[in-house]
């Protein structure tokens, strides 16, 4: 099924952002990330603020859907070691190709949405399986407030991302298991 026109440049804003960063996010770039005669990207988003929009609300989307994935086909961990190599993955995976895209992206649209409001309603973290899986691995575990512990130990996580993005290498299994293990404590 052929993606539709508005998701073309939405991806491709993406694609603008994370290898341009916000100057370089121009409608023409857009057209010519997209492969599209120039003019296109003005046609379906007018205003700059209306393609940011777009491309936040992409990013969300295809986020959402991966976090949706990834929690319906893995099952709650076991231990506290499957868990920490489910997440050293998934922070493996926000590191390189469309992973790294995409959060190159989305840490550009975190810093830019305290200048505009309406974006950070967009970035809002939301409910998801992936969330729920170690929520539900918490509790199970003992752990009185679950949810609290489960947003402090993605947020620790969403940090190391964020620092090895910018500094380069990689999330090691050892600080994973030390959030994990703080996470349950």
């Amino acid at each position: 099924m052929p993606t539709d026109r508005r998701t073309l440049l939405a991806d491709a804003a993406v694609d603008v952002l994370a290898q341009s960063g916000f100057r370089g996010l121009t409608h023409r770039a857009v057209d010519r990330a997209a492969n599209l005669p120039p003019g296109t990207t003005s046609a379906y988003y007018r205003t700059r603020q209306a393609l940011l929009t777009a491309l936040v609300r992409r990013l969300v989307a295809l986020d959402q859907a991966e976090l949706q994935d990834i929690g319906e086909r893995t099952p709650t961990p076991r231990n506290a070691e499957e868990l920490t190599a489910g997440i050293a993955a998934f922070a493996g995976q926000r590191l390189t190709g469309e992973g790294r895209r995409r959060s190159l992206a989305r840490y550009a649209c975190a810093i830019e949405s305290v200048h505009h409001p309406e974006l950070r309603e967009i970035l809002v973290p939301r409910e998801n399986a992936a969330h729920r899986t170690v929520r539900d691995f918490l509790a199970a575990q003992g752990v009185a407030d679950a949810e609290a512990r489960t947003v402090t130990l993605l947020t620790c996580v969403d940090g190391l991302v964020f620092d090895r993005l910018v500094s380069g290498g990689t999330v090691s299994d050892h600080e994973i298991r030390g959030l994990v293990t703080a996470a349950l404590r």
